[in-house]
């Protein structure tokens, strides 16, 4: 044969399939694309000298291995429907003379130009747009950078490695069903349907109990470390239940439609029910996929949007006042000595120096430690170890005195008698005891209390109890050791304050204090005079980092929705020209005897109506039980703005909702052109 012929035989077959072909070197190259970024972005010097800009690299680290992974099974999904379609060729090529060697020739082809496309595209589009994500990224940041376009060798060298190492496994793949397969069952293939299943109702109901199970974990559970623990195990449940529900299910809703005569015996009924039955096997399984990944989009993009949004709330949270000293104290004696007192003189000095004055002053004691809480009995932690994690509690004791001053209230306890606050969950005790300590009455839990910041960087639940005797309540607890001789009570005195100040004048200040108190060897690394030493944090010197974090995540939430979004948008277009060509043959013969081109339409809304919008629906109600577990999660990142929660979440579900509609009704129309013959046929 001549030089050239197969390469031309391979074009000629793409271009005559451009309807199948086309959406997937268009996905090819947009994973290229997105793969290109998120690796230019992961070693982006800009980004690195960026504040912030490191943790957002390491966020987007393990987003490049995600698309990565999700691109070598996704291509090897989709590329799955151009060869279902292409066997019925290849199969001709072999009657015509054609051995299986000179088709696989072919396939090599093909597969060299898809890759050449799809990299060349791919890197062309990812070098464009990704200074535009870079700018983005330090737009998230707060950080100003100059426009100067740059490549990246090595982020170039990984996408072209990873992408024709998947694109290598792909042509294997599909050389090994070639060789597999006789020509006879080549050229059949295309109308080797399924025999339509029967309708199993037990893995239906084990779908339904399964998934049951998955909702009931979601709403009930309290504790966000077991949010976290049990978020995994949740989802996979969900997904399983998914996929029993809409293969064994739907069987089972087919069925009882068809047994319905009033309804199946209708023209825009009967072609759309009888076909689905036929394919419901795969049907299902798509439906499922796209299920899936529809939530996925959802769950994804209203947890980061909401992150990002919420930066500010969570910042606070972490860091109550925008001057926060933290003293760990050796001895109960150190309260109330001339070291705390000579640490307010230095701040109040610092804050004047900078021409700021110290308002909504924080001050109080605290003795601290971690326990679990078994019948209303804190068993404090003297393992010194973590065996229970998904248990434990942090328990703060203050005294009574310090809450009414904070609080400006005027409380009053009996002997025996305390004040409760919990964060991170709904415990309220009516009773409560400290290791082999009295029982004491909870004369009320309280719905609130001026945070120290501590809870907000634990995983655990935390706890404030307030005694009418702070010396008395806490002395005895003071000689308990765990397992490797350390105290297990940690004596804190918390002190800050805020002021009006830009950002720049408050890290200045804060700069100013912490060499002040480092002078008089009042820090950890100075020596820490005396068993008493200050942590000092501020707002404004932490919030390039709150926002790395938080903007990493919604970035990355970004760009694996868009990612997620190419999967659903393409298996919803394969479905539909699958399908199409499958249903060819049937709205065929049904035209012959007389169905009209306005009842091809009626059956086909009968079918959107019937199937296609069951995943975009399972998946509101999967987001919907998923809700709780996703606010316990994000307690976790200081975020307690359930209303906000609420409005992304709704926002989030009716503008992917509008967009699916837009995308089907899009792909049916392809659908229909193949089944009504409006376009001719390929």
């Amino acid at each position: 044969m001549k030089s050239g012929f197969y390469a031309k035989m391979a074009w000629t077959g793409m271009r005559k399939n451009k309807r199948l072909y086309t959406p997937y070197i268009l996905t090819c190259i947009g994973m290229v694309m997105m793969f290109y970024i998120v690796s230019f972005l992961t070693s982006s010097s800009v980004l690195a000298e960026t504040p912030g800009g490191n943790t957002m690299q390491a966020m987007l680290g393990m987003g490049c291995a995600v698309i990565g992974v999700f691109a070598l099974l996704f291509l090897f999904y989709t590329n799955s429907f151009l060869v279902r379609r292409r066997k019925k060729e290849f199969g001709l090529y072999n009657i015509l003379g054609m051995g299986k060697w000179n088709v696989g020739r072919i396939l090599l082809w093909e597969s060299v130009m898809i890759a050449v496309i799809s990299l060349l595209g791919g890197l062309v589009a990812g070098i464009v747009f990704s200074k535009f994500a870079e700018l983005g990224m330090v737009n998230l940041l707060k950080a100003d950078v100059t426009f100067t376009m740059s490549l990246e060798p090595g982020a170039i060298r990984q996408t072209i490695t990873l992408f024709l190492f998947i694109f290598l496994l792909i042509l294997l793949n599909t050389l090994r069903q070639l060789h597999l397969t006789n020509p006879i069952e080549l050229l059949h293939s295309e109308s080797a349907g399924e025999k339509p299943p029967r309708a199993n109702f037990l893995l239906a109901l084990v779908g339904a109990v399964i998934l049951g199970a998955a909702y009931y974990l979601a709403i009930t559970i309290d504790s966000p470390m077991e949010a976290i623990i049990w978020f995994f195990v949740a989802v996979v449940m969900v997904i399983i239940a998914t996929y029993l529900l809409f293969i064994a299910g739907s069987v089972a809703i087919c069925r009882i439609l068809q047994k319905k005569k009033s309804y199946y015996y209708k023209t825009n009924h009967f072609v759309s029910v009888s076909s689905m039955v036929y394919r419901m096997k795969r049907n299902g399984a798509g439906l499922a996929s796209i299920c899936i990944l529809c939530t996925m989009v959802l769950v994804m993009m209203t947890a980061t949007v909401c992150l990002y949004v919420g930066t500010e709330d969570s910042l606070r949270s972490r860091y109550p006042r925008n001057i926060n000293l933290d003293a760990t104290l050796g001895s109960m004696e150190q309260y109330d000595s001339d070291q705390m007192e000579q640490v307010r003189a230095l701040a109040v000095q610092a804050a004047g120096e900078g021409g700021q004055t110290a308002e909504n002053i924080l001050d109080y004691n605290v003795a601290a430690f971690t326990g679990t809480i078994e019948d209303d009995r804190i068993r404090l932690d003297t393992s010194g170890g973590l065996n229970s994690y998904s248990s434990l509690w942090q328990i703060f004791i203050v005294s009574l005195e310090d809450y009414n001053k904070l609080m400006g209230q005027n409380e009053t306890l009996a002997l025996g008698e305390v004040l409760v606050y919990t964060t991170k969950s709904d415990y309220a005790p009516q009773t409560i005891a400290v290791g082999d300590g009295q029982v004491l009455n909870v004369r009320k839990n309280l719905e609130e209390f001026a945070d120290n910041g501590v809870d907000a960087m634990q995983v655990i639940p935390s706890i404030y109890i307030f005694v009418p005797d702070f010396v008395d309540f806490v002395n005895p607890l003071l000689p308990l050791v765990d397992s490797k001789g350390r105290a297990v009570l940690e004596l804190h005195w918390y002190y800050g304050f805020d002021m009006e100040g830009s950002d720049d004048i408050q890290i200045a200040i804060q700069e100013r204090l912490e060499a002040q108190l480092a002078q008089l060897s009042l820090t950890r690394e100075t020596g820490a005079a005396g068993g008493f030493w200050v942590a000092c944090e501020g707002v404004a010197k932490e919030r390039t980092g709150f926002y790395g974090l938080y903007g990493g995540l919604f970035f990355l939430g970004i760009l694996l929705g868009l990612v997620f979004i190419f999967a659903a948008v393409l298996i919803v277009y394969y479905k539909q020209i699958s399908e199409g060509y499958e249903d060819q043959s049937r709205f065929e013969i049904m035209q012959k005897v007389g169905m009209t081109q306005k009842e091809i339409r009626r059956s086909i809304n009968s079918q959107i109506l019937t199937v296609f919008f069951l995943p975009l629906i399972a998946a509101g109600i999967h987001l919907g039980f998923a809700f709780p577990m996703i606010y316990r999660m994000l307690v976790l990142f200081g975020l307690l703005n359930l209303k906000l929660l609420l409005l992304v979440t709704g926002g989030c579900f009716l503008v992917f909702a509008l967009f699916y509609m837009v995308v089907y009704r899009i792909t049916s129309r392809a659908y229909y052109s193949i089944v009504s013959g409006a376009k001719g046929r390929e």
